[in-house]
Formats: C-alpha cells, structure tokens, sequence
C-alpha cells in the first residue's frame, strides 16, 4: 500500500459473533480452537518440518522486540503453541516465497524501508521515491531482497546462525525490485520470479486509463528473472504489460509439459519457461478478477492415477468489479466494502490430454461470496477453503474517491468488510452440486482479512492465523492487527484413532524401485480388505502461505497395490513419484497415509535429488497385483474411535462414532459511521 500513509485509530467495538466451538462429545471435528500469541502478525507463513511454522510480518510497530527493534519475524513451535521471535532485517512486505529442494525456503523482494506510521524511512533514496533504512524501526530496503532460511528443530540450537535468516542483499539479491511478485518452480528446481511493483499500492496502475501499461511511471516491474540467475538476465514478460492493473501476486502453475499456466487480471496464458512464448488461453468468464487483490481462493486439484497427474485449476470468489472502480494506486474508486465478493468457481485444465481446446468449466457455487477466501489441500484430496470476507477486496487505503476522509471510513483503513469465519469444504470428486458442505464446522470469532494465512500442519489440522488490514499496527481499529492464532480441524478428526504407518523412506524419487508401508490392524476397524482398498499415500506440500495463496501448494496421490495380512496387518506396495519433476518440482514435502478416510500424521521428505539440477528419473517400477485376506481379517481399533464425518453437499451428514455439533452461526454487525 501507499508508503506515505499514516497510522490513525478509530475506536469501534466488533459486535460478537459465536464463539469457535467444538461439539458437546468431545469430538475436534469441524472445531476451530485458539491456540496462542505469533508475536508477529502472520502475514506470511510455512512448515519447516514436524516441529516448526516460520511466521513473517511486514516491517511495522510490533511489540514484540528483538535486537533492539520491532520484530517482524517468529517461529511457531507445533507441540507447545508458542512462538519465538527471529531477526529480519529488510522489510519482507508483500514479498513472495517458495521452498528450494533441499528444504530450504526462500523468500523474494518486498518493500523499502518505512517508518512509523507506514512512512517512508529516514535514509532516503536520491528523490524521496523509497528509502534504503530506517533510523526508528530499523528496516532495510527489501524489494530485491533474496531472504534464506534452513529450518530447524529443538535438536538444534535454534539461535544459532545457521538457524536463522540469511538476509544481505548485498551479497544475495534478484536484479529487479519486486513487490508483489509471483514465485513457481521448475522442475529442476530453479524459481520463475514473475512481476509485481516497484513502488506503488492498491492495483498496479497509475490511472484508469492507464498509460503506460509497461512500467507505469516507473512503478510497476514487467519481467521475470530466475533464481539462481546462472547469469540470465530478467526479461520483458507481454503478458504483465497486457494484464497491467490487476496482475500482482499473478497465479502460475507449472503444467506437465514444463510450461507454466498463468491467471492475472482477466487473462490466462501457457507460458514457456525456457522459449518465453506465450499462448493465450480463454479470459475468465464473467468479469470475475481473482489476483490480488480481487483475491480469489485459487488451488491445483489433486494429481492421481486417475487423471493421469494432469493438472487442473480451481477459481473460487473474488469480485466482479468493473475495470472503473479499481482506481488507481492510490485507492479505488468506489466503497470497496459495501460491493458483494463474488460466489463463482471455474476450473480448467490447461493441458487438456484428450487434444480439445482448453477452457473454463463452470463449478458449484461457493456457499459464500469470499474476497480473500484460501484454498488449503488436505491429506484426503479434498480442499477446504478459509478466512476472507463476504465484501470488499484485499487492501487498504485511508480513503475512496467518493468516501474522502479517513474519518468517514467504516472500518478503518479496510477495505472489506463482513469476516466469514465458517470454513466451507469442497470434494472435487463429489456429483455436481453437492461438492461444497459446511455443515459441523464452527465459526471463528476473529476476523481474518487482508494479510490473513493458513496452512496444513503435520497433524493434518489447518492453522490460521494473522489479519491485518493497517498500515502499521493498530490494535484499537474495527479490525484490528491480530496475533492469536487458531487451528481449524477438519471432518476426519472425528476418528481419535488414526493409522500408524511404518516403512515411509525419506525421500521419493522420480520413478524406480516401489517401497512397501505398513499399516497395523490397531490403525482401523471393520474389514482389512475394505480398509486395503480404501488406503493410499498422498504427499502434500502445504506451499509458502500470503494474501490468500499457497505458492508452491501441490497434492500427489502415490500409485499402490496392497496386500492382505491374516493378522489384519495391511501392506501397501508403493510407486515412487512419477518419473515426472515438472508435475511434483523437487523439495520438502509431506506423506500422509490414508486408510477409510482418515489420515494418519505426515512423514516429512525430500521429492527429487535435493539438489538444483535436471533431476534424476528413473522407469517405473511394476507393481504386484493386489491380495485380499479371507473376510475374518479385521482391524483391531474400536470402531467408536474410527469415525469420520461424511457430507453430501449441504444436507445431512452421516456420523461414524462421536456425533458432531451443529455449525454456529454467526458474524458481524455492520456499522455505518454518520458522516
């Protein structure tokens, strides 16, 4: 946002919703439960491994301190839900993010220094345009920043320097500012940096007319470049000329073929990495905006052997604003929080194997309009979306064109408003019309808005936290800056017993030799030949979660064939990854086992050689055919303790073991201030 605008305080009260819940047995299915204090607002976040979330904030007023300035950086401890301030040391605002294949994660650009108040800081660039640091705060300039860091756990010492981030533009940097960029992988591991800002704030555009589509002034940055460079200079992209306006935080996923799929104002494309040949695709249908900060919830379905690991994209929410209104950097031209997010989803498959034409395919309706609603994939293949609001756009700004004065602003300096606090599920396999559901999931009582996050954890829970639409902090505002954090549990957190495999290797190849995992009867109940046929490996990357998105976020289901043991044992023969990197890219990720629907907790393991580099693959390994047992073969658990919830769209749901509590309904007065 705008580096020149101030902090101001408004002292509204937040009507109370209902309280997040779980259900009266006991059960954590569908419960949103707070769990503690970030010391930093997350507005960035990612899983480093079983024990730790790394949290990023925007360089701003926290109280939290450390060496000698407002942290802006913390790491979450899983198991005992506390949080421990880092050092960064240049202003990560707004930056991308993405994992390296060896586990690492790296972050990209963000802002130059500011001061109190979101002010630009005290050591000026030549022309006051953005500064290199700032006296009170103590920020650098991060816009070519290229931050590092190797995740850690308690069995190291976690203040060591090798523990914490690498941050020194001067020795690390891209060769563009970038604010707001894109980041995807290839898939030998090299990062696609992709657009974003220079300077600037609301949408990337100086006027409605829009000039200078290329540059705007100066201000908006119309390249790509890669990282590492291995000396490759950043080059023009047309596809952020022609998008200009509405094209941060541009949605890429690399396809099959080591082309990326591209989303960005209205417009799609296929673009080759290696040629930068573009391919237009079919504009999104119905005017609907899904980048920042229309802020659509945007995910890849999952790759199987059923769809040949071809992947699909999933739009849902944002806002049909016309072109007019989203004004210029400054701020929009109409009162953002009083105009409907929209309802409507469109998949399409960029790809298509069959030879047709690529193209949008209208899907159900969200249960809700979202602006900032965010896709999380779980470990079953099914997705649920969280946080945003019914109204409005991400952003904020201390004005509108026809709302003048900071003091006439209903919410403060945000630019939505009505918080959805429901988190809503969507199975992509499920019939048409009944692949959303919310029923037996609570509602959150804290908004979560602009600079809000989520995540998978290890457990298979979903972690939510940050929201923050202000330009610095301000903890009295109708929508404060926020540090508790929650975690949402899904359905399947209706089983308190949960498969327990053995045999998972710590890294995946590119085809080769299958592996074998076991899975005790004491991990289900009923018949091992029904469990056998229902289990599978799904190796999910949760990505590296800002503003709605989860770059890098990927879900694979592992081919396998089973066998049978009398003993009710179960034995799943397992491929190797695809002989494919463009489809899963090398790095970190996360194995789940999942036998009836329930998942058991995540192996975390390296996919590919660790390395940046054309990745080893290997021919796939055959599998043996599966063995059933005689039907006397059973699981040993209780059956009481191995339920999970099943939803049919938005009716009744079937429970297994501990019945669910009804979603509480809830949400926020909405409060017009006198002019």
């Amino acid at each position: 946002m705008q580096a020149s605008l101030r902090l101001l305080a408004v002292g509204l009260a937040v009507a109370s919703p209902a309280l997040a819940s779980s259900s009266s047995s006991g059960s954590l299915a569908g419960a949103i439960k707070e769990v503690g204090d970030t010391q930093v607002s997350a507005m960035m976040m990612f899983v480093g491994n079983n024990e730790k979330v790394y949290i990023l904030d925007k360089a701003e007023g926290n109280a939290a301190q450390v060496n000698g300035h407002p942290a802006w950086g913390a790491v979450w401890d899983i198991n005992s839900h506390t949080a421990t301030v880092m050092d960064v040391k240049t202003n990560v605002f707004c930056a991308s993010g993405m994992h390296l294949p060896n586990g690492s994660f790296a972050t990209f650009g963000g802002n130059g220094a500011i001061t109190v108040g979101g002010n630009i800081g005290s050591q000026q660039y030549p022309g006051g345009y953005a500064a290199e640091f700032d006296d009170t705060y103590q920020d650098y300039d991060g816009r070519k920043a290229i931050r590092i860091l190797n995740p850690c756990t308690d069995s190291d010492d976690m203040t060591s320097a090798k523990c914490q981030w690498y941050d020194d533009p001067s020795v690390l940097s891209m060769q563009k500012n970038r604010w707001y960029s894109a980041a995807e992988p290839l898939g030998d591991g090299r990062i696609a940096l992709i657009g974003g800002f220079t300077a600037g704030g609301y949408v990337n555009r100086q006027s409605v007319e829009n000039p200078d589509p290329a540059t705007e002034g100066g201000a908006a940055e119309p390249t790509y470049e890669f990282f590492p460079s291995n000396g490759e200079e950043a080059k023009v992209m047309q596809f952020m000329i022609d998008t200009s306006g509405l094209n941060s935080y541009a949605h890429t996923y690399l396809m099959k073929s080591g082309k990326m799929f591209l989303q960005a104002n209205l417009s799609s494309m296929l673009w080759d990495p290696e040629t930068n040949q573009e391919t237009r695709l079919q504009d999104m249908p119905g005017g609907v905006a899904r980048v920042y900060p229309a802020s659509g919830a945007v995910a890849m379905l999952p790759l199987t052997p059923a769809n040949n690991y071809n992947p699909s994209v999933l739009f849902c929410g944002g806002t049909d604003m016309p072109n007019e209104a989203w004004g210029n950097y400054s701020w929009p031209f109409i009162n953002t929080w009083e105009y409907p997010a929209s309802t409507d989803c469109q998949r399409i498959t960029p790809e298509p194997e069959d030879g047709s034409k690529p193209v949008y395919v209208q899907d159900d309706d969200m249960l809700e309009g979202r602006t900032m609603g965010q896709f999380i994939m779980l470990p079953t293949g099914k997705l649920v979306v969280v946080n945003g609001g019914v109204n409005g756009t991400a952003g904020y700004a201390d004005r509108t064109l026809v709302t003048p004065t900071y003091g006439q602003m209903p919410y403060g300096m945000s630019l939505s408003s009505g918080p959805v606090g429901t988190p809503a599920e969507y199975d992509p396999n499920a019939a048409s019309g009944s692949r959303w559901s919310n029923t037996g999931f609570a509602t959150s009582n804290i908004p979560r808005l602009y600079h809000s996050s989520a995540i998978l954890l290890p457990d298979a829970s979903v972690m939510i936290a940050g929201s923050n639409p202000n330009v610095d902090v301000n903890l009295t505002t109708y929508f404060p800056t926020t540090y508790k954090a929650e975690i949402f549990y899904p359905s399947y957190f209706s089983a308190t017993t949960r498969p327990v495999p053995t045999g998972i290797p710590s890294t995946l190849s590119y085809g080769g030799a299958s592996f074998d995992v076991t899975i005790p009867a004491s991990s289900y109940s009923g018949s091992s030949n029904a469990a056998a046929a229902s289990a599978y490996l799904s190796v999910v990357r949760p990505g590296w979660t800002t503003h709605g998105m989860n770059m890098g976020q990927r879900y694979l289901q592992l081919n396998s064939t089973y066998t049978v043991n009398s003993d009710g044992s179960l034995v799943l023969h397992v491929s190797q990854m695809p002989p494919l990197p463009n489809v899963f890219q090398p790095g970190p990720a996360m194995v789940f086992a999942v036998v009836n629907g329930v998942p058991s907790n995540a192996t975390f393991v390296i996919v590919g050689s660790g390395n940046i580099e054309t990745q080893p693959v290997s021919d796939v390994a055959a599998l043996p055919p599966s063995v059933t047992a005689d039907e006397s073969a059973k699981g040993s658990a209780d059956s009481s303790t191995t339920g999970v919830r099943s939803s049919q769209g938005n009716g009744a749901v079937g429970l297994s073991g501990a019945s669910l509590m009804a979603a509480v309904l809830g949400g926020f007065v909405m409060l017009a201030l006198g002019l």
